[in-house]
């Protein structure tokens, strides 16, 4: 089986650590990786069994783009995630319409007030990596950014600061075809303090809670999905709520769980017998 490893030429792919633990093991599940940007205009995608999107990073510079492309592929061959869930998930008013706990989310609109909140945190519906993303106390600065933001026409998420980050971390649980893997305690984003590859992310057991709320997550998505990654935090009175939930282009840590890899390729291969 031939499978088109997605990945893009720009710079961003360069912090792509996974991908050679990725080919390896699909190659020990029978299946050939061959990276490919999804942006080359020389690709045949027909030429590919399946095609799986991992380190497509520069999507969100051309989003609309990136969307069409998973459709036009989606036509030739088989696509993972589909492109119906990529459409979906790469705009996070997704979280709009799940029915689980999430992160309180204030959609900004222009000339309308912002909650009062102790600490804000606006960003794009749009976005990965904290990209356009501010933290402030500044309930001025927070709304300025709003506004900024809408005036480039897009859409807009002001949510208060969860201080747990910083002490329990943001928790991500990994799956494979619907199969817990793994789940990883991540540096918290928006603290000053840099990621590096030893503070990146810590392997933890989910507790009860967590574990109940992800599989709520991913019930409430009816495609079969290759890979997801459901993140949670812990809000001031101990609920695990849902603050984002990776269905697209999303780092799996399989550096973190040895097993991860192989799991990884026998549900990548299993799905392209059915």
């Amino acid at each position: 089986m031939k499978v088109a490893y997605v990945t893009t030429d720009h710079p961003a792919a360069g912090q792509d650590d996974e991908r050679e633990i990725v080919l390896a093991a699909w190659l020990g599940a029978g299946i050939e990786g061959s990276p490919v940007s999804w942006h080359d205009p020389r690709v045949d995608w027909s030429d590919f069994d399946a095609a799986v999107v991992r380190s497509a990073w520069d999507y969100i510079e051309r989003r609309d783009e990136f969307v069409a492309w998973a459709h036009r592929v989606e036509s030739v061959t088989r696509l993972f995630n589909p492109a119906s869930v990529i459409e979906w998930n790469t705009d996070k008013t997704y979280l709009r319409t799940l029915g689980v706990p999430t992160v309180p989310t204030h959609w900004a609109e222009s000339g309308t007030d912002l909650p009062e909140w102790d600490e804000y945190v606006v960003k794009p519906a749009v976005s990965a990596g904290a990209r356009d993303t501010i933290r402030t106390r500044d309930r001025d600065a927070a709304a300025g950014h709003a506004a900024a933001l809408l005036a480039a026409g897009r859409t807009v998420m002001v949510q208060p600061y969860i201080p747990s980050v910083e002490q329990e971390g943001e928790l991500s649980l990994l799956y494979f075809g619907g199969q817990f893997s793994h789940a990883v305690r991540r540096h918290p984003m928006l603290t000053g303090v840099a990621e590096t590859a030893e503070n990146r992310a810590t392997l933890r057991d989910p507790d009860d809670d967590q574990f109940a709320l992800a599989e709520r997550v991913l019930a409430a998505v009816p495609e079969n999905l290759l890979y997801a990654r459901v993140d949670l935090v812990r809000m001031p009175d101990g609920e695990p709520v849902l603050i984002e939930l990776e269905l697209t282009e999303p780092y799996l840590f399989l550096r973190d769980e040895l097993a991860a890899p192989d799991l990884f390729a026998e549900t990548l291969a299993e799905m392209l017998k059915g």
